[in-house]
């Protein structure tokens, strides 16, 4: 339990929370649309990109697993970078999260308001995005078990989605006459790889975000019944998830249809519902039913990633409060366990999106989901760097662990040598380069108001290497 003035953190958090939490995590709107972009680049190998890319994701929650069934702390990678990376580390890799997450939940509410136009055309966005707002926020203030129910509910749904797609799916291939929906339509398109490595190395990049927010696991550890127990728990079946849900759906959807068939059928529908490879797999319902049934699905996946990102923004801020990184009055808990101004002062911010909408070039919107992307880097790059520390740390202390991450340091190597190409595959694909630059500019930035705030001149114990 972790104090304030007022109150505690409460571990109201049970099992099923937290598995659907990381659930939620490795299910994105990503696989309910389809990309033509990404089946266009790698083809078939789309399904050997995913489970590398969740493969790689699953060792960096295992290196964060191993730091939290320890030390279970609301501030996640943030409070480890502060112990194992020194100040610095900590006051980038919080605030850097941080703004992420505000900037996610300004283009999830946008995106949320365009949904619901879909069945009511004349709802201005920002009244949807005002509604969704107060209920989100407002389950949040309530206390984290509120917020472990609507979480729970949303994954259920996308579960559910998912589920439903592969069993439909391999339910058509079993029982059709059809030649052309087959397994072998995996290979007998130009092959698994058709485009050869160079395609599925240009799509890594993509692959790699739609894993975005499978982070978000760590910060319940803090407020789960049980930690030592659940997070590993929780962590080990991502791995299992990924190859169920993303592998396991994509194996389906592109041997009902061949992948050069699927793309032109995407680029044909523009990108609409009626061309999403979750349509075609439902299209026995009718095109218009399946619409609708993908457009409840998707909307729910943005409302749990909202939820999941003003949790995980407070729960950041209470922990960089109560390590010197952030203003002391986030770290003040109601006598709900619930840091009140931590939740309240990152809505602000996300309430200009209801302005950012009206008053913002596109290009501004462009030059925002840059940072998104680098954050996203930053983030994973920390992660790895503070397990490494870590290690170095508590091997030199003899310490006994109880969820040790596979092949440290091997494993660490290979994730930072992952996110490398995935670095120079951005920098060389006109669309995403900004992402790269943005990074250095970014840090410059972060280090920048790091210097000009008292944090600076605090000291914590500093790291073995």
């Amino acid at each position: 339990m972790h104090a304030s003035s007022s109150g505690y953190l409460e571990r109201k958090l049970k099992n099923r929370h937290i598995q659907l939490i990381s659930l939620g995590g490795t299910i994105g709107t990503g696989l309910f649309l389809g990309s033509a972009g990404i089946i266009e680049l790698a083809g078939p190998g789309i399904v050997l990109g995913y489970a590398i890319g969740g493969l790689i994701v699953f060792l960096i929650m295992r290196f964060l697993g191993e730091m939290l069934t320890e030390e279970p702390t609301a501030g996640s990678f943030s409070y480890f970078a502060n112990r194992y990376l020194g100040r610095f580390a900590g006051f980038l890799s919080g605030w850097n999260y941080v703004a992420m997450c505000v900037l996610v939940c300004m283009l999830e509410l946008t995106a949320v308001g365009k949904l619901i136009q879909y069945w009511w055309p004349d709802v201005p966005v920002w009244v949807t995005a005002a509604v969704c707002f107060v209920l989100i926020n407002g389950v949040n203030f309530f206390n984290v078990k509120a917020f472990g129910e609507f979480e729970f509910w949303f994954a259920l749904i996308k579960l559910v989605a998912v589920v439903a797609m592969i069993v439909m799916g391999s339910y058509l291939l079993i029982t059709t006459d059809d030649p052309g929906q087959s397994v072998s339509n995996l290979w007998s398109h130009g092959g698994l790889l058709p485009n050869g490595i160079s395609g599925l190395v240009m799509a890594f990049p993509f692959v790699m975000f739609a894993f975005g927010g499978v982070e978000t696991l760590s910060f319940a550890a803090a407020e789960t019944e049980n930690p030592r127990r659940v997070i590993p728990k929780a962590i080990n079946q991502i791995i299992v998830r990924v190859l169920m849900f993303y592998v396991g759906a994509l194996v389906v959807l592109l041997s009902l249809t061949p992948w050069d068939a699927l793309v032109a059928q995407l680029k044909l529908g523009g990108g609409t519902y009626s061309s999403s490879p979750f349509v075609l797999v439902f299209s026995g319902l009718g095109e218009h039913v399946a619409a609708h049934l993908l457009n409840f699905v998707i909307l729910t996946a943005m409302l749990s990633v909202y939820n999941s990102m003003v949790y995980s923004t407070s729960r950041m801020l209470y922990g960089m409060a109560q390590e010197g990184n952030a203003p002391k009055s986030l770290a003040l808990v109601n006598k709900r366990g619930v840091p009140v101004r931590a939740i309240a002062y990152p809505a602000l911010v996300t309430a200009l999106c209801v302005v950012l909408n009206y008053v913002a070039p596109s290009g501004a919107l462009e030059m925002l989901m840059s940072l998104l992307v680098a954050a996203l880097v930053i983030t994973w790059t920390i992660i790895i760097g503070v397990h490494l520390s870590y290690r170095k740390r508590h091997d030199a202390k003899g310490t006994v662990r109880s969820f040790p991450a596979p092949l440290s340091p091997l494993s660490n190597y290979l994730c930072l040598f992952a996110l490398g190409v995935l670095l120079v595959v951005m920098l060389i694909t006109p669309s995403i380069r900004p992402s790269v630059f943005a990074i250095p500019v970014w840090i410059a930035v972060v280090y920048g108001l790091f210097r000009c705030s008292p944090q600076s001149k605090l000291r914590v114990e500093p790291a073995l290497f």
